[in-house]
């Protein structure tokens, strides 16, 4: 496995465990499910888009505003 999937799988499992931090009734799978199934998360995939290689709040912020938004199915 190369570095860059290393940090998206390590980011992912950061953003799951920041929203189980701000919703505390949230379990590990709904948490999971809720980055999985974003935009952020398509945006992450994307190397181009460099956002493994930010810090895990800086793309939280990401994942919160669509959250907010309403953007996630």
């Amino acid at each position: 496995m190369s570095d860059k999937e290393l940090m998206k799988i390590d980011m992912v499992k950061k953003l799951a465990l920041l929203l189980m931090d701000e919703n505390p009734q949230l379990t590990i799978e709904q948490a999971l499910a809720t980055v999985i199934n974003s935009e952020t998360y398509q945006s992450l995939l994307r190397d181009a888009s460099g956002l493994y290689y930010q810090s895990a709040r800086y793309v939280y912020s990401f994942l919160q505003n669509e959250i907010k938004s309403a953007k996630m199915a």
